[in-house]
């Protein structure tokens, strides 16, 4: 089976969906795939239930729909995946579902992507060419777990955040969190708010703001420089918080605002936990050096005995197992080589789109750019 296109899109999360969209408002023909049955299945599949979009709304939508007018500030995982559907049927987007990407390479001869995919349903081998290709399959492709010595022999669960939902079945059990960023620290709330003895690992400097401090920050920044608004951040983040160096929470030397910028490394937004760390419910933990049995050391000597071990140690892009020409765009990790806002284009019509850690407004620029630059080289 053999399919033509002018546009492939890889990937049917919000960056795919967000391109398709404004590929359409402008009449550009696309196909967009999906290896998952359903669009978006980070969010549906994959997110614990507690999980809100952790910027205001302003700042998560995708181009050309807002949110209803009655929708809150902070939108819950259940009506961000209503949203989806929406933007899905207001476009008339199509994704084929079950539909994997094998191989894409660049053919010279012919100036257009070749694609071999498969339907993971019937097997069946799909063949797509298409003049331009945009990766959108994601920073959040694959789980990424550390490797830890012992971790293969320890006795208890283990598990990634993806796959977490809830911490009612953890009630009465020691659990470790590993990682401090949103999803980490929100987990650790999570388990210590339904009776699980709770540890979380912090291995490095963290920002930690509230989330109305960080959205007068993101409006702010609009107009007043960086470094203005970042110190503005911290200020009132400590004024807050306090000193928590003495939890082992240490705040990074760069700004919040900064450090997204640089690194995508997001400040952490508190639910809740900072109270539950300070009266000692949610203990912190360095690193670990290794692991024996069910007793994770640390480094520094202290050791402990856990039933579970939970990683909310993020993801990886896998683009690389499938594109065979991206040099031009992504590195090893299948990241973009090119810093923000030049990260987008790489060479003979090549894209990504939502892999720049932007969230959803970089995801909503991307979309729009790699549109406008389609239809310039498609009537060209």
């Amino acid at each position: 089976m053999e399919d033509q296109t002018v546009v492939l899109i890889v990937g049917a999360g919000p960056a795919g969906l967000a391109t398709a969209a404004c590929l359409s408002r402008l009449s550009v023909p696309y196909i967009i795939v999906e290896r998952e049955d359903c669009s978006a299945s980070l969010w549906r599949n994959r997110a614990y239930d507690r999980l809100k979009l952790h910027l205001a709304k302003e700042f998560c939508e995708l181009p050309h729909m807002s949110y209803p007018k009655d929708a809150p500030t902070y939108i819950p995982k259940d009506q961000f995946v209503k949203y989806i559907d929406n933007y899905i049927e207001c476009f008339n987007i199509r994704p084929r579902y079950h539909t994997a990407i094998e191989s894409c390479s660049y053919d010279e001869c012919r100036k257009c992507w070749f694609s071999v995919a498969r339907d993971s349903k019937t097997s069946v081998v799909i063949r797509y060419t298409a003049r331009f290709l945009v990766v959108a399959s994601g920073e959040n492709s694959a789980e990424n777990i550390p490797v830890i010595p012992g971790l293969r022999g320890f006795a208890g669960d283990v598990i990634h955040s993806s796959r977490y939902k809830s911490g009612a079945t953890y009630s009465g059990k020691n659990v470790l969190v590993v990682g401090c960023g949103n999803s980490g620290m929100e987990i650790a709330y999570d388990l210590a708010s339904h009776g699980a003895n709770t540890s979380i690992v912090v291995r490095s400097p963290v920002h930690v703001v509230t989330k109305e401090i960080i959205r007068l920050g993101m409006t702010l920044v609009q107009k007043i420089p960086v470094s203005v608004v970042d110190d503005l951040i911290v200020r009132m983040s400590n004024f807050i918080f306090g000193d928590m160096s003495r939890h082992g929470i240490v705040r990074p030397k760069v700004g919040p605002l900064l450090l997204k910028a640089e690194t995508g490394r997001s400040a952490v937004i508190d639910v809740g936990t900072v109270d539950l760390i300070k009266n000692g419910t949610i203990q912190v933990l360095g690193n670990i050096s290794k692991i024996k049995g069910n007793i994770v050391e640390f480094e520094g000597g202290k050791k402990g005995a856990f039933d579970a071990i939970l990683f909310a140690t993020g993801y990886k892009s896998t683009a690389n197992t499938w594109l065979k020409n991206g040099e031009s765009m992504l590195n090893n990790d299948g990241l973009p080589k090119k810093q923000f806002p030049n990260h987008w284009k790489g060479a003979n019509g090549l894209y990504c789109a939502g892999l720049a850690k932007r969230g959803l407004a970089g995801i909503a620029i991307d979309a729009k750019n790699i549109a406008n630059d389609i239809l310039s080289s498609y009537h060209a």
